[in-house]
């Protein structure tokens, strides 16, 4: 499908049992920080999950996107209820976790493990009360196609929605590289799953080319969104992302979720993440219906 084809089909696209039949009158934009923003401090020790919680107060979020990277090893029952609690009582949503995956194994065991990766942390997100999940394609393996690839990452994701479905998760794609490296390829096999338990977690900073073209094929699919401060194009090269033009997108696509920021930058996120959540909060309350 060609760019003016699919300009043409865009607005009719829906997804069997994947897209409510009710299209929203307005946007509903709600604000979040992702984990990952604050890695450094996060694998250093130097915050805390619970900081997590606290700073999302003073800048006055509405949830967080937990990046599951730096939880405690072992991961114990009280750990995540504690969390939950002090969430719970600060009004902030842990509304997400993400976890890498690599569905494009090509063995059937190896792609079973990762089924019961996924059913490990769907327990997870259960238990701190987070309906999504952040996952990843994966890479295409030397010597497949990445049709074969695709294949294999839905067939994961088919087996592992079934039982996200029992504990009501909502599991999201995401436009990582590797097999979801093309937007067109991600809603491939979103619709090849066909479930309203799968659907897109939309990374505004990870397409290389066309992006905000690919952002608007997404759209459709997306269960939620990570957004980055910068684009890059396939040479590297970083420019700053056009946020006002991304809530636009989100508002007239009737996107009704989690916007949160996933700060990568350069300078460094104490100074940069505030200045940011900022600005998301701005064009939230300005794009939501």
């Amino acid at each position: 499908m060609n760019r003016r084809e699919f300009l043409t089909f865009a607005p009719t696209v829906a997804l069997a049992g994947q897209l409510e039949t009710h299209k929203p009158d307005g946007a509903r934009l709600r604000t979040a920080l992702c984990a990952y923003s604050f890695r450094e401090a996060l694998k250093a020790g130097k915050m805390t999950y619970g900081d997590l919680v606290r700073y999302a107060v003073d800048h006055k979020l509405d949830g967080l996107d937990l990046t599951v990277y730096w939880f405690p090893e072992p991961l114990t029952q009280k750990w995540l209820l504690d969390l939950k609690r002090l969430a719970y009582r600060n009004a902030i949503e842990i509304y997400s976790i993400a976890i890498r995956t690599e569905m494009t194994r090509p063995t059937p065991e190896e792609r079973q493990k990762e089924v019961q990766e996924i059913r490990r942390w769907v327990d997870v997100a259960a238990t701190l009360g987070a309906g999504h999940i952040r996952v990843f394609g994966g890479r295409v393996p030397k010597g497949a196609t990445e049709e074969q690839a695709a294949n294999w990452a839905a067939e994961v994701l088919t087996r592992a929605a079934d039982y996200a479905a029992e504990k009501g998760v909502i599991l999201g794609l995401e436009n990582h590289g590797g097999v979801t490296e093309r937007a067109e390829t991600i809603v491939r096999i979103v619709k090849q799953v066909n479930s309203p338990w799968v659907g897109i977690n939309l990374d505004t900073g990870n397409f290389r080319e066309d992006v905000y073209w690919q952002i608007q094929m997404c759209l459709p699919y997306a269960v939620n969104a990570q957004l980055k401060t910068e684009l890059r194009d396939k040479q590297g090269r970083r420019m700053e992302s056009d946020w006002d033009r991304i809530f636009s997108m989100f508002a007239r696509a009737g996107y009704r979720g989690y916007l949160a920021l996933e700060y990568e930058g350069e300078e460094p996120a104490e100074t940069a993440v505030p200045r940011w959540l900022a600005r998301l909060r701005e064009l939230a309350a300005k794009y939501s219906g």
